[in-house]
C-alpha cells in the first residue's frame, strides 16, 4: 500500500513571486530515527506506512509523495536589526498542506532537505544535533500548551554535513499552521509590490484570521489579530522561562506560533538578562527583551501594511500606531494573569504585581531555579511544612522567608482550599522542562554513540510536564555547575 498524503496546495497556487519550485535533493540511505505517531494520526496520515521504507524515503526527501507541489518560500527579514531584502527557505521545502482532525490546515515541510534558490551558498542540509533539538523543544512546547510548530519525524540521511567538523546529516519533518512570517510581508514591501502584500494579506486572513474578512477594515483587523496573538505568545514564553534566541522578523510567525528553534534555551536560575544564543553578542534577544522585540517586529509588519490601510501616509501611520499601542497592555494583561496563576492567586488585587515582582527579584538575587521555585511553591501552598523545599533553592533563604509571609497573608484572603490552590498551581507550573544540559547530553549520545535511548526517554518525560513522574525525578533537577550550558548554537 502506498503512503498517501491528502495534500492541498493553496500557497503553491499563489503567484510565482511567492516561492521557488524546487524538489528535495535525494539522500543516500535514510533511516527513521523518530516518528510522532499521535501527530501523524491527527494529520490523517497512516503511521505504519510512514514508518515503512517508502515512508522514510518521503520523510527524508528521497521520494516525493503523490500530490506534493514542493516549493521554497520567499521572504526577507531583519536579522539582529539589519534588513536583508531576500532570505527565503534556504534548507526547507514545503511539500504541501493537509487538513487535520480539528479541521485546521497544516503545512508539512522538510527541513534540511537540500539547497534551494535561497540557500545563499549554503548546503541546504541539517545536522543531526539541531534536528533533535528542534524535535525535543517543539514537542515540549506543545505539551506545555504553548502555540508552536510541531515535529512529525526525524530521519538520518546516511550522509555527513560539514559544519565546524563532519556531522551526521538529518531531516526534520515540521508541521505548522503555516510558515508565513513577518519577513514574508517584508519581501514584497521592500520591492514596492503592494499587490503582492495585498495577495499575501488576503491569504493570511483566509487562513488564519477569517473573522477579519468580515470586518469593516479587514487589514486593520489582520494587524490587530497578529498583535494579540504575539502578545499572548511572548507572555507564555516568559512564564515558562523560554528564550527564543533569534527573534528576527523572519522567525516571527504570522499565525502566532513559536517557529525556528535554533539557539533557543530554557533558563535554569532566573535572570532577566539571560542570553544563551552564541550569535546574540549584544543581548538583543535576552529573556526580558522579548516583549520589546516582539513589538519591534510587529512595527515592521505594520509598515508593510500601511499601503493597504490608506492612500494617505500620515493617516495610515496614525492608524497603525494606534493598533501597535495596544500591544503593551495586551502583553502585560497576559503576563500578569499568568504570574498570578503561578503563585496561586484566583483574584486580582492591588499589590499583586509588586508581590510577584518581589519574588522574581529575590530569585534573581539568589540564583534560584525558575522552574523549581514555582513548582515547589505549589507544594508549599498545600502545606507550609513544604516551605523548606522552596527556601533551599535560594542562596539566602531568608529572602524567601520574608516574601512568604506576605504571600500567605494574600492567599489567606481567598476562599479556595489549600488543596484547590495547590492543584491549580501544579497545572500551570511544570515539573519538567527541556533543560539545556539534558538536550546536550542526548545530542552527544546520538551523534557520537548512535544511542537514541536518552532521546526517547527525554521525550517521554517532556510529554507530561505537569505530572510528578517519580521514576524520572532526576530530569527535574537543575544542572550541576560542571553541567551548565552557557551557549547554544544555531546549527546552520
Amino acid at each position: 500500500m502506498t503512503v498517501h498524503f491528502p495534500f492541498q496546495n493553496t500557497y503553491a497556487a499563489l503567484p510565482a513571486s511567492f516561492f521557488a519550485r524546487v524538489a528535495p535533493t535525494p539522500v543516500a540511505s535514510p533511516r527513521l530515527v523518530k516518528l510522532n505517531r499521535p501527530l501523524a494520526v491527527h494529520l490523517g496520515l497512516d503511521p505504519e506506512l510512514l514508518a515503512s521504507p517508502e515512508g522514510t524515503e518521503i520523510l527524508a526527501g528521497k521520494r516525493l509523495p503523490e500530490g506534493a507541489e514542493p516549493i521554497a518560500m520567499a521572504y526577507a527579514g531583519h536579522q539582529f536589526g539589519h534588513f536583508v531584502p531576500q532570505l527565503g527557505d534556504g534548507r526547507a521545502i514545503l511539500l504541501g498542506e493537509v487538513i487535520d482532525a480539528d479541521g485546521i490546515r497544516r503545512d508539512i515541510q522538510l527541513k534540511g532537505s537540500g539547497p534551494t534558490p535561497f540557500s545563499r551558498r549554503g548546503d541546504g542540509r541539517a545536522a543531526l544535533g539541531p534536528v533533535l533539538r528542534e524535535y525535543i523543544v517543539s514537542e515540549a512546547m506543545a505539551a506545555l500548551g504553548i502555540p508552536t510548530t510541531r515535529s512529525l519525524a526525524a530521519v538520518v540521511t546516511g550522509e555527513n554535513v560539514m559544519r565546524e567538523t563532519m556531522l551526521p546529516g538529518a531531516v526534520l519533518t515540521r508541521v505548522a499552521s503555516s510558515h508565513i512570517r513577518v519577513g514574508t510581508f517584508q519581501f514584497f514591501a521592500a520591492r514596492g509590490d503592494t499587490d503582492g502584500v495585498r495577495r499575501l494579506a488576503d491569504h493570511v486572513i483566509a487562513r488564519h484570521y477569517p473573522d477579519a474578512a468580515g470586518a469593516k477594515r479587514p487589514y486593520h483587523a489582520l494587524l490587530e489579530g497578529v498583535i494579540a496573538r504575539q502578545a499572548q505568545l511572548v507572555a507564555r514564553w516568559l512564564l515558562v522561562g523560554f528564550i527564543h534566541g533569534v527573534m528576527n522578523t523572519d522567525n516571527s510567525s504570522i499565525s502566532g506560533e513559536t517557529i525556528d528553534y535554533g539557539p533557543c534555551a530554557f533558563m535554569d536560575h532566573y535572570d532577566p538578562a539571560a542570553v544563551f544564543s552564541s550569535i546574540d553578542e549584544q543581548g538583543r534577544y535576552a529573556y526580558a527583551n522579548q516583549p520589546r522585540i516582539a513589538l519591534w517586529n510587529l512595527t515592521r509588519l505594520a509598515e508593510c501594511l500601511l499601503p493597504l490601510f490608506s492612500g494617505e501616509q500620515e493617516a495610515a501611520t496614525a492608524e497603525a500606531q494606534a493598533l501597535l499601542g495596544e500591544f503593551p497592555e495586551k502583553f502585560t494583561a497576559a503576563y500578569q494573569s499568568g504570574l498570578r496563576s503561578k503563585i496561586g492567586l484566583f483574584t486580582r488585587r492591588d499589590g499583586d504585581e509588586a508581590l510577584v515582582q518581589d519574588l522574581l527579584d529575590a530569585m534573581a538575587q539568589n540564583h534560584a531555579d525558575f522552574t523549581l521555585v514555582f513548582r515547589r511553591l505549589a507544594d508549599a501552598a498545600r502545606d507550609p511544612e513544604n516551605d523548606r523545599e522552596v527556601r533551599q533553592l535560594f542562596t539566602e533563604p531568608t529572602a524567601f522567608d520574608e516574601w512568604t509571609i506576605r504571600w500567605r497573608e494574600r492567599i489567606g484572603g481567598e476562599p479556595q482550599s489549600a488543596t484547590e490552590r495547590s492543584a491549580a498551581m501544579r497545572a500551570v507550573n511544570p515539573a519538567f522542562i527541556p533543560r539545556n544540559h539534558r538536550i546536550e547530553a542526548i545530542i552527544d549520545a546520538a551523534v557520537n554513540r548512535n544511542d537514541y535511548a536518552p532521546f526517547e526517554e527525554l521525550l517521554t518525560v517532556l510529554a507530561k510536564p505537569f505530572e510528578d513522574q517519580p521514576e524520572f525525578a532526576r530530569y527535574a533537577e537543575p544542572p550541576k555547575p560542571e553541567q551548565r550550558v552557557l551557549q547554544t548554537f544555531c546549527g546552520t
